[in-house]
């Protein structure tokens, strides 16, 4: 069997961190068992799916390392679904129901009130042909329920019906048909809810384990008995915990809540979102991974935790700081040269500022600074001033080697009598109009005597 999983998110929105967290998790399993990523677009809400939410997700996938084997869309495969239809009604396990919204609602109070659990009575299935001809010329057109086998003989005696299975993620998981209500699988208009295409499309596209988030666990034993009613084998289910802030609140497409476009505008790298999200609630330490494949090997379905894993976007500046640090040259050289960072310094430039950098992007600032100074033109009191402009007067002819640094301050601590922060913060500041950045030993040869003079106050 090849392992084949799926991403399916509703195009109505472009994707956060917590659908990348879905996304990545199928992607490695896919990798580390050599098998099929298909991304499926569960677009049946035509009101609210639209193809450039569509395009954008595939672009973000992309961006993050996952590229998918297949592509498909559930509006494209209606059809399927109506043969699938058919095929439930003639097995006499989808029936219609005729209730308004504001009758199912008053029945759930009313079984509350009796100490019943709020679910779908099963009204539907008493009513007479005459009644049903009734409300059918009175206007009412049905919505068809799954009809769920959590009964003997009579549907009005539903009983304790447990589904098991045992989760990649969760371990032992159990969940009782009983405590549900038979799901709407058709709507009045005869469009689709999400759980008869998702089931339908997992056995048409021969899926073999279903990873996704642990908000639909109840929703997987009610699919398992859709699987069985529809003679497929199940696959296996993994649920993992989903991510939250640090107050606890969730995620959201519709208010672009940290979504992978803010992220990448924002110059996050996406080894540094891909190692957070698939790290964070494991029992994993969070690192940055430099490839998906180093991600790959510490990935573990089983390691994640049953809770909600809080994290703080902080925690992605951390990890994006740190793979600058350690990115290489060879590696950044052509996203240097779309910033106008290239030539004969721009690799000793490179390795002298990466340490320094949150983001590539900061990169910029310094490289303006080497070539044409500080941003903004440093104050000195008057006696840090005349210090100042003593030690360029100390500055050493060319050629400048590698030492250029540390033999200037050496002569100024000797004529001065300075040393410390006392010795190097004013000749920072006049360097580069800061207080702190990159070493000056790698920063003064790539400035040249001539540039270095330029900066005398």
């Amino acid at each position: 069997m090849t392992v084949t999983v799926r991403f399916a998110p509703s195009p109505t929105g472009r994707i956060h961190i917590g659908n990348a967290r879905t996304a990545l998790f199928n992607w490695l399993f896919a990798q580390k068992h050599k098998g099929r990523f298909i991304q499926r677009f569960d677009d049946t809400d035509t009101a609210r799916s639209k193809q450039e939410y569509a395009d954008s997700i595939l672009y973000d996938l992309h961006w993050l390392g996952i590229f998918p084997d297949a592509t498909d869309y559930q509006s494209r495969r209606i059809q399927i679904y109506d043969d699938a239809v058919e095929r439930l009604k003639k097995a006499g396990v989808l029936y219609p129901c005729y209730e308004t919204p504001e009758e199912l609602d008053l029945r759930r109070k009313i079984r509350r009130t009796r100490g019943l659990p709020p679910v779908y009575g099963r009204e539907a299935l008493t009513l007479t042909a005459k009644e049903i001809q009734d409300l059918e010329a009175d206007g009412r057109r049905p919505h068809w329920r799954f009809l769920l086998p959590n009964f003997k003989s009579d549907p009005q005696e539903p009983e304790r019906t447990d589904i098991h299975w045992n989760d990649l993620v969760r371990g032992e998981e159990t969940v009782d048909l009983a405590s549900v209500s038979d799901p709407v699988l058709v709507r009045e208009d005869g469009t689709y809810l999400y759980t008869l295409p998702s089931v339908v499309d997992d056995i048409e596209m021969g899926i073999s384990h279903v990873i996704r988030g642990d908000d639909h666990v109840t929703n997987t034993g009610v699919q398992i008995a859709l699987f069985k009613a529809l003679g497929a084998d199940v696959p296996a289910f993994g649920h993992h915990n989903l991510l939250t802030t640090t107050t606890g609140e969730g995620l959201s497409k519709r208010t672009g809540s940290l979504s992978i476009e803010g992220l990448r505008s924002d110059g996050i790298e996406p080894m540094a979102v891909a190692s957070l999200a698939v790290l964070i609630g494991t029992s994993e330490n969070v690192q940055p991974m430099a490839t998906m494949a180093e991600l790959a090997g510490h990935f573990n379905p089983a390691a994640t935790s049953k809770s909600a894993a809080k994290f703080d976007p902080e925690e992605l500046v951390v990890l994006n700081r740190a793979l600058m640090h350690s990115l290489s040259f060879a590696d950044a050289r052509d996203r240097l040269a779309i910033l106008g960072i290239s030539g004969d310094k721009a690799e000793p430039f490179w390795n002298a500022v990466r340490g320094n950098l949150d983001r590539l992007s900061d990169a910029v600032s310094w490289w303006r600074i080497v070539h044409e100074g500080p941003l903004e033109k440093p104050e000195f009191e008057p006696e840090e001033l005349q210090f100042v402009r003593e030690a360029f007067d100390l500055l050493p002819d060319e050629p400048w080697t590698a030492t250029v640094w540390k033999d200037w301050t050496n002569k100024v601590k000797e004529a001065s009598g300075r040393k410390g922060k006392a010795l190097f913060l004013p000749l920072r500041l006049a360097l580069t109009g800061l207080v702190s950045g990159p070493e000056l030993a790698d920063l003064l040869p790539l400035l040249g005597r001539e540039g270095t003079l330029a900066r005398r106050p």
